[in-house]
């Protein structure tokens, strides 16, 4: 969006679907208030795919809901949108994740947040997510502590998926356990400053090789190869590789 900054409503599209209308008005609105529009329709994500969405994004951005159930998965147990498989559990987690893996084009990225209990979610959801790792897709993966919120205490996890990852980091994740970067704002809320966002993306830069060299520091980031996560079990926990400070 910086780089577009001039020409913002004609160089970028956005596209949504969302279940509820109010929260389709709160997006049209926000986006008006970046000077920006999109095309966002009210939909079922899990049952409707209003732009045919599959392979054609270079951004997908999300904050799904968490660990929902009751879906219907013989409704779309046959969806192309979903390349790895259905989960066994009644969880809509990880149909979350191949929606948004699904939706990216050759060279796409994702960033979403996700339920914790997801990197290390065991039995079926455990033989998708060693399919999506084996892809190659999964980039950067960052540990965030709790209160974060206004609806939810629970702590999360932020995911980046890239995949148009160059040769070098094709068989590497990054780690970056971020529970302890915070600043209170309120007894039950917390955030992060721009100065803190800054620092931890400046480690992704270095990472990806955009200035500066790029250093394991225990306790607070780790790259990680294909061969060491199938070693602990297929876990995307930053909290397993990092170690302690």
């Amino acid at each position: 969006v910086e780089n577009h900054k001039k020409r913002a409503a004609e160089e970028i599209s956005v596209y949504g679907e969302e279940r509820v209308m109010d929260t389709v008005r709160l997006c049209k609105m926000n986006l008006a208030v970046h000077g920006l529009s999109g095309d966002i329709r009210q939909g079922n994500s899990y049952y409707e795919d209003l732009h045919e969405s599959r392979g054609k994004f270079d951004f997908v951005m999300a904050n799904p809901p968490f660990n929902v159930d009751n879906i219907d998965k013989d409704r779309i147990k046959d969806d192309k949108r979903f390349p790895f498989g259905m989960p066994k559990v009644d969880s809509g987690n990880y149909l979350w994740i191949e929606l948004f893996y699904s939706s990216l084009n050759d060279k796409g990225r994702a960033g979403f947040v996700m339920a914790n209990s997801a990197s290390d979610a065991r039995a079926s959801e455990l033989e998708l997510r060693k399919k999506l790792i084996e892809s190659g897709a999964v980039d950067v993966m960052v540990a965030v502590g709790s209160n974060f919120f206004f609806t939810v205490t629970l702590p999360c996890t932020l995911w980046f998926l890239d995949k148009g990852k160059p040769k070098e980091r094709k068989d590497k994740v990054l780690f970056i356990d971020a529970r302890h970067i915070f600043t209170q704002v309120t007894r039950a809320l917390r955030e992060f400053t721009p100065e803190q966002i800054e620092s931890i993306s400046n480690i992704v830069r270095m990472y990806r090789g955009e200035g500066g060299g790029y250093k394991d520091v225990p306790g607070l980031c780790k790259v990680a190869t294909i061969k060491e996560i199938e070693a602990q079990g297929w876990s995307l926990n930053p909290g397993r590789y990092v170690g302690v400070a």
